[in-house]
């Protein structure tokens, strides 16, 4: 298997991101990490085109209220290595690339904090593994089961065309945030050339828009299993988002999930809500998961 792997340079002082790189080996792959602090642990999945960097704002206010902070990057994505066959990609080889990172890392009783496809890797994650998983925050996500709407058709065909995808473009449209060039080249440092983008590219196509397709049933069942979570969640989106549109998009999962409560409307914020808002939403984590 080739893979690639982002020459460490290309991290060197981006902004508002001092923390210490962590690697782990999994299955052969070097999959990175960040690793802050002490007490219960938060695990934040990200989305795609995204990594770690995205929860660079949220990480400070969890640690200072007593939390240890781990977010991962997946294999093709951040400082993780890169596999170049597009094929090599699914939701299966994700979901257990972090549990196995995770059981490395003897994650207990964590809150996890999924986004975008965080969604569907982390509450997989989170219901296969209960005695890992003790808190549930679901942010601008979905579980797809074969049918999806305009604003994710309209994506997917613009990452089928754009396969060398212009991931700051992506990122900064999919904010309500003016970013600075240095916050839209540091999304960008992963991904030097064609050939680190093979995850970043085949993401939205590996999400089931059938419901005999790949994933589909595996999803189906997630969401039938956050029907029987007994454990605190928050479900909170944002008012901006054409792919997971509020309040529909996050009603899926209150009505599911009988512990999460009223949704949270986060005001001002698009798919992107923690480049957005993420000392707030960190703050309601706080506030309602502990």
């Amino acid at each position: 298997m080739d893979v690639f792997r982002t020459p460490d340079e290309r991290f060197a002082d981006l902004p508002g991101y001092p923390f210490e790189p962590h690697y782990a080996d999994v299955d052969g792959l070097r999959l990175h990490y960040l690793d802050e602090g002490e007490g219960r642990t938060v695990v934040c999945f990200h989305g795609e085109p995204s990594w770690s960097y995205l929860y660079r704002t949220m990480v400070p206010p969890l640690v200072a209220g007593g939390h240890r902070v781990i977010c991962p990057d997946y294999a093709g994505f951040g400082r993780s290595d890169k596999p170049t066959d597009r094929g090599w990609y699914t939701y299966d080889r994700h979901v257990d690339l972090m549990t196995r990172l995770l059981e490395q890392l003897d994650v207990r009783d964590a809150i996890a904090v999924v986004q975008d496809w965080g969604g569907p890797i982390g509450l997989r994650w989170a219901v296969e593994n209960p005695d890992r998983a003790g808190a549930l925050a679901v942010l601008n996500t979905g579980l797809f089961t074969g049918r999806v709407g305009k604003g994710f058709m309209a994506w997917r065909n613009f990452a089928e065309r754009n396969p060398d995808l212009p991931v700051g473009f992506v990122i900064q449209g999919a904010t309500t945030t003016e970013l600075p060039d240095e916050v839209v080249a540091a999304y960008e440092a992963p991904f030097p050339n064609p050939e680190s983008k093979a995850g970043a590219a085949q993401f939205p196509l590996i999400v089931p828009i059938a419901e005999d397709a790949v994933g589909a049933t595996e999803m189906k069942a997630v969401l039938e299993a956050l029907g029987r979570w007994d454990k605190p969640a928050m479900v909170a989106f944002s008012d901006s988002d054409p792919v997971f549109p509020y309040p529909r998009a996050g009603e899926i999962f209150c009505d599911a999930i009988a512990t999460a409560g009223e949704q949270v409307k986060i005001e001002g914020a698009a798919h992107f809500l923690q480049e957005d808002r993420g000392e707030e939403i960190a703050e309601r984590i706080l506030e309602r998961l502990g």
